[in-house]
């Protein structure tokens, strides 16, 4: 495997540098991703010091490339030309395209040097957080180190591509029972949701905690629901249909909420939102719980839903927060918050160990794996929570 050869060009998803302002004066709604993203072929980067070279088997789509495509928050060639100022190395992903993707599964082609965990034909997949760690501040929590990036978003040869360039510490072994597919889909959404629910640096979920899940059929939300399932708490869960909820159901959770179907409005207009509508759905909360307050709220719908998150997290809870998919200008009643000793946690995406973490839960799913002469391995299967049957 080490002497497979590699070309010198590939295929990938690209957005151009002379197209950064395409969408210039359209409201978001407008922008179509259709017209900016490209598949063309580019050359094939130097495998750097501790870095690997991945054939992709299989990538997927996340609100990280929605945003490259579109240009917002800002055009992504104003992450790659600042990240191209950091060094040499890094002047290679300053290019007039960018190939985007933050998903990938795959097989390793090129480790460079000082890599020695990794070798060609380790089947792996990859996280997305990128960090340079030179600075003291990344070495408690990767997350907080001054050049972190997301890759495939903030940094080039991401993994809408035949081809991905990572650094080895963005890689995790493949879990053998999934398909290259579903290896793929996880990384962006389930290592968040761990950070933001289990990680002592979110809400560290402990056993009976009530958890309200916004959007908890999408990404994000469906791996929450199960951290929640299988760590011992109750979800409860927010949707917006009936087939959303019965994909909740069927991944074990029961209570359900459909915010369409009982009609839930917590904005009367642009500016004025509805505490009336507020009370009304905490008392739905309630007669589920059977009278609890959510421990933990888990929010990443943003401006649309914060008000009223805030308010029914239970005394003392903690609303977890990551993105802002509705608007990132939160609006909410501080009165509910401090008199009733909240916490608001920002969250964004997960170090290497929660990201290895979440992975490793996944690789648990699948069939026990057995060395010689050891006995099964218990593998976590759904919890409904104390008392619950």
């Amino acid at each position: 495997m080490a002497g497979v050869p590699v070309p010198d060009s590939y295929r990938g998803v690209v957005v151009r540098a002379d197209e950064a302002e395409m969408f210039e004066g359209l409201a978001t709604r407008d922008r179509d991703p259709r017209k900016s993203l490209h598949v063309q072929q580019v050359p094939t980067p130097e495998v750097g010091p501790g870095e690997a070279l991945v054939a992709v088997m299989a990538s997927a789509i996340n609100y990280n490339t929605v945003w490259t495509s579109i240009f917002e928050p800002v055009s992504t060639f104003r992450f790659l030309q600042r990240y191209g100022r950091l060094s040499e190395l890094t002047r290679r992903h300053d290019l007039p395209y960018h190939v985007v993707g933050s998903d990938a599964a795959g097989v390793v082609l090129r480790v460079g040097p000082g890599v020695t965990k990794w070798k060609p034909g380790d089947e792996v997949v990859a996280h997305c957080l990128s960090v340079e760690l030179e600075d003291a501040a990344g070495h408690d929590d990767t997350m907080l180190d001054p050049q972190q990036r997301i890759w495939g978003f903030e940094t080039n040869f991401g993994g809408l591509a035949e081809l991905a360039l990572v650094k080895a510490n963005q890689l995790m072994p493949k879990p053998a029972h999934l398909s290259w597919e579903e290896a793929a889909c996880p990384g962006l959404v389930n290592s968040p949701a761990y950070r933001q629910l289990v990680s002592h640096h979110g809400a560290q979920l402990k056993q009976g905690d009530v958890v309200l899940i916004w959007g908890a059929s999408g990404g994000l939300g469906s791996y929450a629901t199960q951290f929640v399932l299988n760590g011992g708490g109750v979800p409860v869960c927010v949707v917006s249909s009936p087939e959303k909820a019965e994909l909740c159901q069927r991944m074990g959770a029961e209570l359900v909420i459909d915010r369409a179907a009982e009609g839930y409005r917590f904005w009367r207009d642009e500016h004025t939102q509805d505490e009336v509508e507020w009370r009304r759905f905490g008392g739905r909360i309630r007669e589920l719980t059977g009278g609890d307050d959510p421990d933990i709220v888990f929010e990443h719908p943003g401006r649309e839903t914060f008000g009223a998150s805030v308010y029914v997290a239970k005394r003392g809870g903690t609303v977890v927060t990551c993105a802002s998919t509705s608007g990132y200008l939160h609006q909410y009643d501080n009165r509910y918050l401090w008199m009733n000793l909240k916490r608001i946690i920002g969250s964004h995406f997960a170090n290497y160990r929660e990201a290895w973490e979440a992975n490793r839960l996944g690789r648990l799913g699948g069939p026990p794996q057995r060395a010689p002469g050891q006995g099964r391995r218990p593998v976590p299967g759904p919890h409904r929570g104390p008392g619950r049957t």
